[in-house]
C-alpha cells in the first residue's frame, strides 16, 4: 500500500514515541511525509460564579511547543511537518487528518481499561469511530522489571 500523509498525533508520551518510530518506518516505505500535531487542550480558570471559561494567556502552551519543535522522526530522511492545535483532542486529531487528506493516522494509546476509561474517556476510540482514514493504534511496552 502505498500512503502520500501519514498524520502522528502525539502527546509526548512513550506510546506516542512508539507510534512516531512506526510511522517513521511507513513513510520511509512510501516515501509519504508525516505530520506531526499535537492538541492542547485550554485551561479552565473559574470566575466569581463558579463558571468556567479558558482565559488565553501568551506564554499558555510555550513548553508544549517547545516539546513539539523538538518532536521529530528518527530517520531525519522522512519528510516531518508539525502542527499545534488547542482544542478537543479527539476532535482536532479528526479534522486535521480531514484537512490534510490523510490517509492513515498511526497514534499511541495509554491502554486505559474499566473505571479508568470510562472518567477519562478515549481519544483513540474517538478517533477511530469518527476518522475517514485508517488508523493503527501503537501501546508501548512497558521496560521489563529487573529480577
Amino acid at each position: 500500500m502505498h500512503w502520500n500523509t501519514i498524520l502522528v498525533p502525539t502527546d509526548f508520551s512513550p506510546s506516542s514515541d512508539a507510534a512516531l518510530r512506526l510511522a517513521t518506518v511507513l513513510a520511509r516505505d512510501s516515501e509519504a511525509r508525516i505530520v506531526i500535531v499535537h492538541v492542547a487542550e485550554p485551561r479552565p480558570a473559574y470566575t466569581v460564579a463558579g463558571v468556567y471559561a479558558s482565559l488565553p494567556s501568551g506564554n499558555e502552551f510555550q513548553a508544549e511547543n517547545e516539546q513539539l519543535a523538538k518532536t521529530a522522526p528518527p530517520d531525519p530522511s522522512v519528510r516531518c511537518e508539525r502542527r499545534f492545535v488547542v482544542g478537543s483532542p479527539a476532535e482536532e486529531i479528526v479534522r486535521c487528518a480531514n484537512d490534510l487528506k490523510a490517509d492513515m493516522i498511526v497514534m499511541g494509546t495509554h491502554g486505559h481499561t474499566g473505571l479508568v476509561r470510562l472518567l477519562l474517556g478515549s481519544v483513540a476510540e474517538a478517533i477511530l469511530r469518527h476518522a475517514s482514514c485508517p488508523v493503527l493504534t501503537v501501546k508501548s511496552l512497558a521496560p521489563a522489571a529487573n529480577p
